[in-house]
């Protein structure tokens, strides 16, 4: 967990560092000498801008990017016209490439009326070699490019960037390092998402992260503890704890632990309320996880479990390595232990090969389950990933149908289930004042159901008792008691 490090007592004539983090704290301090050189130029400080796409892993590592700049000196900014844009990149699916890419474009011109700007691009896009070439062919105004395993340097290369003048690329090809005790930006002062293990080991056929993110690497207890206890102490009520798979976790350790293991630690810890974590594999959730959520005041009821196919001849294609009976075992033991919980997954339509019996199957597992709710996506094709080679790609109008059956069986099934809470008092953390009228705020039921009711801001990050009133489908309407 970070700990505050006056920059200012920090030798910046001295050679680097070789030891992280302190190597990154004497780079903070170069850049922020330049910090106050420009401030001294332009009478105000330079601003950033960060756009996040993707997954909360990359939220939380925006969170960290952004605590890098503003420690380095950087105020925030709300929009693309500032002094340094930096996007996170995801490309689980090609329209986040697409959306990448569209905005670089307009960037482009921007660049050209303010050329001091600098670009900055990272994330799991950036780990793909061919777009790495196609940015730096067609879009040579970017001017920092790194990826998933090197965001910690941030300050390093906007310093090498400044230094040289001209464009840096550090992509790593993979890392066993974890960098802890470096700055952070939460975007909301009590919650928080916590990393406790890095990369993946699963290789499902039609995914690219194994390949951008690494091999699967936990942190150790001791240092999620830590981070959480600080989090704790300074006003957080609730984590999510993050990893590609959480039930892997603890086994890269030299002394391993469960991930069950680890809920029972962290559930020690005073002054914290709500436990959440994503994401959990279906293959490996074990019983003495189910066994913890069942005995938790702590853990939240609420459990995403992606299914991707309720076919099991599909899910060996994907090689997903369970199946849809032993798929269904787990989800009614989980609703047995755990009465009440909510369950949630993802689901793909149109993986190749996949029939019009697969897909009912699929619609079958969705009927019997009784989803909350569910992400459901059109298979995309990832270069490089083994679905990529695949024969019998699934026509585009097929697809679509499928889609549209899927979605809407998902969304009716969803307003049921979801409103089983309904003239009931519940918690509810309250997240923000309404959107689209100041009079109420907004929270989300341990299932993370969302919920408004009349309130102001000063409710904002307390825990209240709210009857729920009205069910609107996916939302409930309620009053504070």
């Amino acid at each position: 967990m970070y700990h505050e490090i006056d920059l200012d007592k920090i030798d910046r004539n001295a050679e680097p560092p070789a030891e992280e983090p302190d190597r990154q704290y004497y780079f903070m301090a170069k850049c922020r000498e330049w910090v106050r050189e420009f401030e001294q130029k332009n009478g105000r400080r330079p601003c950033f801008f960060t756009q996040t796409f993707g997954c909360q892993m990359n939220a939380k590592d925006s969170e960290k990017l952004s605590g890098i700049l503003g420690k380095i000196g950087y105020v925030e900014a709300q929009t693309e016209d500032a002094d340094f844009v930096l996007y996170n990149t995801c490309t689980v699916r090609e329209n986040a490439n697409k959306r990448v890419y569209g905005r670089l474009g307009q960037l482009g011109v921007q660049k050209r009326k303010h050329p001091e700007m600098i670009i900055a691009l990272c994330g799991c896009m950036m780990q793909e070699q061919q777009v790495v070439e196609r940015i730096r062919t067609s879009y040579r105004f970017v001017d920092l490019i790194f990826g998933t395993h090197n965001i910690f340097q941030l300050a390093e290369l906007i310093w090498r960037r400044l230094e040289q003048a001209r464009a840096v690329t550090e992509v790593w090809n993979g890392t066993e390092q974890i960098v802890e005790n470096l700055p952070a930006q939460r975007k909301y002062p009590f919650k928080s998402g916590v990393n406790i293990m890095f990369g993946c080991n699963n290789f499902c056929s039609y995914c690219i992260v194994p390949y951008v993110r690494g091999r699967e690497r936990s942190r150790s207890p001791e240092e999620i503890i830590r981070e959480i206890e600080a989090l704790v102490k300074d006003g957080v009520v609730e984590v999510m704890l993050l990893g590609q798979n959480v039930n892997s976790y603890g086994k890269t350790l030299e002394q391993p632990i469960t991930f069950a293991q680890l809920l029972r630690q962290i559930e020690q810890v005073e002054g914290l309320e709500r436990i959440r974590f994503m994401t959990s594999h279906p293959k490996d959730l074990s019983d003495q996880l189910i066994n913890v959520m069942a005995a938790s005041s702590k853990i939240c009821p609420h459990l995403h479990l992606p299914l991707q196919s309720g076919s099991s001849r599909i899910l060996e294609r994907m090689n997903r390595r369970y199946t849809k009976e032993s798929y269904l075992d787990l989800a009614f033991k989980i609703k047995r232990a755990v009465p009440g919980i909510s369950l949630t997954t993802d689901i793909i339509v149109g993986f190749p090969g996949e029939t019009e019996e697969d897909f009912l199957e699929t619609m079958d597992v969705v009927e019997q389950v009784g989803f909350d709710s569910a992400f459901t996506f059109i298979y995309s094709k990832r270069t490089g990933t083994p679905a990529a080679a695949m024969e019998d790609q699934v026509p585009e109008a097929v697809v679509k149908d499928r889609f549209d059956r899927l979605l809407k069986r998902v969304q009716e099934i969803g307003a049921r289930v979801s409103g089983c809470q309904l003239h009931t008092v519940q918690k509810v953390l309250v997240e923000e004042v309404n959107d689209h009228d100041a009079s109420l705020v907004t929270g989300r039921l341990g299932n993370n159901t969302l919920v408004h009711f009349l309130g102001s801001n000063d409710l904002i990050g307390k825990i209240v008792d709210v009857y729920l009133e009205e069910f609107k489908g996916f939302y409930y309407m309620g009053a504070m008691r």
